[in-house]
């Protein structure tokens, strides 16, 4: 008999799981009054592409929706079995995937960051516009360094943005997981474009890691502000 543990592991029910997910987050999306901060967010970005589309772990439920349908994107997803369930669900609900890892650690090229990094350089290069955490694994709310090389080797913005829902759950896990609930009312708010010279220096590179961090931090403030109607304190990924 199969343990949970082996269960949890077996190709159909990670593929069943991740299709079970992209249904909700369609029902959620549809059921959902959603705005958009600034409002002329969906035209900006058509000028922008291709583009990084950065957020925090944990918030990434609704980010299939924030793609215009004219445009192809790309997210980055780990191997982890989870990121399994993630990319099944993302591919159904019309974005593509590559599988890699955000940790800049020892076990970075075991898990496919060089491969990832590589194959999101190449899809900007195409022109197809790109989708990733900004945070590392288990480092919640600090930026990396990853998503800053890759805007330097590419030449394109990072654009942060941030997704909230009124109605959610929030996990006590690492990186606080947001479950987005349907029927509710939700917002998408984008912070400026930040560029990363070509030529930057780790100075240069450091600041530009703050700026995303500060960027995506604003957002997600300001998300929660909007959708909560009152100003947060602490963790506005709170429940």
């Amino acid at each position: 008999m199969l343990s949970l543990r082996e269960l949890t592991r077996s190709q159909w029910v990670q593929r069943a799981t991740g299709v079970a997910a992209a249904h909700y987050l369609r029902l959620v999306w549809l059921t959902t009054r959603f705005s958009n901060d600034p409002v002329d967010v969906y035209e900006r970005i058509p000028k922008l592409t291709p583009i990084i589309l950065a957020f925090w772990h944990g918030q990434h439920f609704m980010m299939p929706f924030v793609k215009p349908k004219e445009l192809r994107a790309k997210v980055l997803i780990s191997r982890h079995r989870d990121g399994e369930i993630n990319a099944v669900a993302a591919e159904r609900l019309g974005i593509e995937t590559i599988r890699g890892s955000g940790t800049h650690g020892s076990d970075f090229a075991r898990k496919g960051g060089v491969f990832g990094f590589t194959e999101l350089v190449r899809a900007l290069e195409e022109g197809i516009n790109v989708a990733m955490t900004a945070d590392v694994p288990k480092v919640s709310r600090v930026a990396g360094l990853g998503i800053v090389k890759l805007a330097q080797v590419s030449g394109r913005p990072i654009l942060p943005i941030a997704i909230a829902t009124r109605r959610r759950l929030v996990l006590d896990n690492w990186d606080r997981t947001t479950v987005n609930l349907p029927f509710s009312r939700g917002i998408s708010v984008a912070g400026a474009p930040i560029y990363v010279p070509r030529d930057a220096d780790a100075e240069t590179l450091e600041l530009a890691r703050k700026a995303v961090e500060e960027a995506l931090n604003a957002a997600t403030t300001r998300a929660y502000e909007v959708v909560d109607g009152t100003p947060t304190s602490g963790d506005p990924a709170r429940g």
